[in-house]
């Protein structure tokens, strides 16, 4: 993996993720594909709306199918058709939460299974096994997630145990040879000495990417934005920065202006299959009843496959029928919207113009409000 920046505004970056698989312009937004697939979408229709790279879930992949049936289809590339780049989370954050904060060791975690409670064991050598046998091009370190609230001394103690496994999990992925790349993750929870103690912990072990977890885990919005304004700038400049599961559009934009390159978040997939709809004047809720007999597209100013051929009317028909082509052509547009608006803020850094950038373009003033 080779990364590199191109053009900067203030503290955003753009750059270029080199992978054996394809080159990812940051900032990226990849699309989430838990289970190998993104929700409602084809490869071809992932590759159709300009997707670069995409994320899966390597610890719901181990309960279904099992990284050992993946591997021998050819692994998650040949089994789900995609081509391009893929991201494994290591599923940290889901076992923990699975696991209510119980059967957490120094070995790792132990939970039982959602699926059959059966006793599935997670540790960090494990986690990258998993992850080799997947064939994913980045891999993440097993880490625990910090819950929110929470003291400092828990705060401390649940960041260290992150950054013994993420030293292991180091150590298994050099040992394996196989992967472009393993990113580590900062934890420390709110407080902002923990983050820069565990930052300075990963950067002592190398890892050619680092990720910003433990955030969107009930926190404000502004005490997120301190966490990161504090720790962004103390990151390497010549490290890919991903920010973990925080997807709303203007927190995005936001996290960008502090130089953050990676993004990922089941936000546009997820409301797209409960009727909201992103648009450049704001969010937009299909199932309102002024859309019954709208004519109009879902953006008039949106050139996604949806808007070019389906009228709102017909979209609200779909969703009140629950008819799945109805979450498709929801995706579709959603998923465009995320990906456009990453181009444009890699163009606005272009330009030198990212402090006049609105995620939503033409609504520029106050909150976005549901239409």
């Amino acid at each position: 993996m080779k990364f590199s920046v191109s053009a900067s505004c203030g503290l955003a970056r753009r750059g270029q993720l080199a992978l054996p698989r394809g080159t990812v312009n940051t900032p990226a937004f990849m699309p989430v594909g838990t289970y190998g697939a993104v929700r409602a979408l084809s490869a071809e229709d992932l590759e159709g709306l300009g997707a670069e790279i995409i994320l899966a879930n390597a610890f719901h992949l181990m309960l279904r199918p099992g990284e050992a049936l993946v591997k021998e289809l050819g692994g998650l590339h040949a089994f789900g058709r995609w081509q391009g780049p893929i991201l494994t989370d290591s599923g940290g954050f889901q076992a923990f939460s699975l696991a209510r904060g119980k059967g957490i060791s120094e070995q790792g975690l132990e939970l039982r299974s959602p699926l059959d409670g059966s006793a599935v064991r997670l540790d960090p050598e494990t986690c990258m096994r998993a992850q080799e046998s997947l064939g994913s091009d980045v891999r993440m370190v097993l880490d625990e997630c910090t819950p929110y609230p929470v003291s400092r001394a828990e705060a401390r103690s649940s960041m260290l145990r992150s950054m013994r496994w993420a030293k292991r999990c180091k150590q298994a992925f050099d040992s394996s040879g196989g992967g472009a790349a393993v990113f580590g993750i900062v934890q420390g929870g709110m407080h902002r000495g923990l983050r820069r103690e565990s930052l300075k912990r990963l950067q002592e072990l190398d890892f050619p990417g680092l990720a910003i977890g433990g955030l969107s885990v009930g926190e404000s919005a502004g005490l997120r934005l301190a966490v990161l304004e504090d720790l962004c700038p103390r990151m390497p400049g010549d490290k890919p920065r991903y920010l973990m599961g925080v997807g709303k559009p203007e927190d995005i934009v936001a996290a960008v202006r502090l130089g953050v390159d990676m993004f990922d978040c089941v936000m546009p997939t997820r409301n797209a299959r409960n009727g909201q709809l992103f648009t450049r004047a704001g969010p937009l809720r299909i199932r309102n009843r002024r859309h019954r007999n709208d004519p109009a597209p879902i953006d008039p100013g949106c050139q996604c496959f949806t808007c070019r051929n389906y009228s709102r009317a017909y979209l609200r028909h779909l969703d009140a029928c629950r008819e799945t082509l109805g979450l498709r052509l929801n995706s579709l547009h959603n998923l465009h919207f995320y990906l456009e608006l990453m181009r444009r803020l890699r163009e606005a850094i272009e330009r030198g113009a990212l402090d006049r950038f609105h995620p939503y373009p033409d609504q520029p003033d106050g909150p976005p409000s549901v239409r």
